[in-house]
């Protein structure tokens, strides 16, 4: 099984801001988040702990008790939002009313087909590992890696909630690339 993992709450998060590759730490409401996933994750064993570069992400992944054995890969990073990084979405609505990043990525940014070229990088590692994993990373990057995992373009992510420091998990049933569980907030 592939249990995925959102960071906590970040100040853009609150903001409603779009964030990729600014490097932000958690709130103290992120940093509550996080430490509730521990308990969760005390009775799993996990094969490989997965985590993006990003400060929100090695924080979650520290704070829900995995600081000793994570491997960092930078295509976990989530979806670069160029142009738009630091701005709301419906700023960018008033110029570009259809836009979302899960549809037409970022001007200077990525886009969905750079993204799924990422995603499937990431799920050949997830399927020649063996045991589960538990991955750390961003929003749209989980929800893009999810609907590719599903065989679906990664515009099928919008479809996806995904709320702050929460757990998902991607597994197969009858060699069927399945969602098992999505969004649990384990508090």
């Amino acid at each position: 099984m592939f249990y995925l993992v959102r960071h906590g709450e970040t100040a853009w998060n609150l903001a409603g801001l779009q964030a990729s590759y600014t490097d932000l730490p958690l709130t103290k409401k992120g940093c509550d988040q996080s430490l509730r996933l521990k308990p969760y994750f005390e009775a799993k064993n996990f094969s490989q702990v997965w985590c993006s570069p990003l400060m929100r992400a090695r924080e979650t992944c520290q704070l829900a008790g995995f600081e000793q054995r994570v491997e960092i890969k930078s295509d976990l990073t989530e979806w670069h939002a160029g142009d738009y990084e630091g701005l709301k979405a419906e700023d960018i609505r008033q110029n570009h009313p259809e836009w979302s990043m899960m549809t037409h990525g970022a001007p200077k940014g990525e886009s969905p087909e750079q993204i799924q070229v990422r995603s499937k990088r990431v799920i050949m590692q997830m399927l020649e590992a063996e045991g589960d994993i538990v991955i750390f990373s961003s929003s749209h990057f989980l929800r893009a890696l999810a609907a590719c995992f599903l065989g679906l373009e990664p515009s099928f992510g919008r479809h996806l909630f995904l709320g702050s420091a929460t757990v998902s998990i991607l597994d197969h049933q009858n060699q069927i690339p399945v969602i098992k569980l999505w969004n649990f907030e384990t508090s």
